[in-house]
């Protein structure tokens, strides 16, 4: 697993829970260090692209070996759920990032440029099959044709992973505008069901046809379905791609909602505070790419 990160720890103990990684933190990673060079340089006592590469010319070098794979099914140039085992061999709609793999392409210049470039076009043409119901919604995990893959610990159905898919979606239409006519026909369709539901008492969990699962996810101690500040989040962001006024009624509703726990003391850091953060980055016009601004050429010291 070297190049590889452990996808969840112990805040207290920093002991890890998991020694797995999961394929989309090394795209964060990656793409966010990719950014850093282009924005501050290498010289700076962090050469922030050789970081990037460590974590790529490591990726590349897993073969199968040991059960360790690409972050990426080679054969289907698409994402992985974790690059370990079985779980190579099936997906997680939230991973797939047209966006961060263009941004592979042009700046990682690790000689992997068209295999980027490809699973980006290959991520978008996913999209379509895994978003393909008349909501919108798709399924927390799939086989890579975008059908639904049952896992251990839930039927398959639109939850918590699923909510970031309408704000890469849209990262995507506002960063590179290549699959316009489509994302901006989904954009109608997810938001037009959520509001079929009430803009302001959506609830978080679906099956995919929009009726509610038999089986809820529990988040926290309770097992109830909420109407999520994360799924508000991105649906707010999933305005970026539509042509429709009204659809500003979900910005306006994310503006308005409270970053605070709910009234059963439930509240995530992540799904609901960095969703709200990211998804209020895109609506700013703050999240964008960083082109080059300095030389990339590490210090010669």
């Amino acid at each position: 697993l070297k190049g590889y990160f452990a996808w969840s720890i112990n805040p207290t103990t920093l002991k890890r829970n998991s020694d797995g990684p999961a394929s989309d933190g090394e795209l964060y990673y990656v793409t966010s260090l990719l950014f850093a060079a282009n924005r501050w340089g290498n010289a700076t006592g962090i050469n922030y692209y050789q970081e990037a590469r460590n974590i790529l010319d490591a990726m590349w070098q897993k073969d199968g070996t040991g059960d360790v794979y690409n972050l990426f099914n080679t054969k289907h140039k698409q994402i992985t759920f974790v690059p370990v085992g079985e779980m190579y061999s099936w997906t997680d709609p939230s991973y797939h990032l047209p966006a961060f793999l263009e941004v592979w392409a042009e700046y990682a210049q690790d000689g992997h440029a068209q295999f980027y470039r490809d699973c980006a076009d290959t991520a978008r043409v996913f999209l379509h099959r895994a978003c393909s119901a008349p909501t919108g919604l798709n399924y927390d995990y799939t086989e890579f044709s975008g059908q639904s893959h049952p896992t251990r610990w839930a039927p398959a159905a639109f939850r918590y992973d699923s909510w970031r898919v309408p704000m890469n979606i849209a990262m995507d239409y506002t960063w590179f505008g290549k699959d316009r006519a489509w994302q901006q026909q989904y954009a109608r369709r997810f938001q037009g069901f959520l509001r079929a539901k009430g803009l302001n008492t959506f609830e978080d969990q679906f099956n995919v046809d929009g009726s509610r699962p038999d089986f809820i996810l529990p988040a926290g101690k309770v097992k109830k379905l909420r109407h999520s500040l994360g799924l508000v989040a991105t649906a707010a962001s999933a305005s970026l791609m539509s042509p429709d006024k009204n659809s500003r009624d979900f910005v306006r509703a994310l503006w308005n909602a409270q970053l605070a726990p709910y009234e059963d003391g439930y509240f995530d850091p992540y799904y609901d505070g960095l969703l709200y953060l990211f998804s209020l980055m895109h609506l700013s016009g703050n999240y964008q790419v960083i082109k080059p601004q300095v030389s990339r050429l590490p210090s010669s010291k």
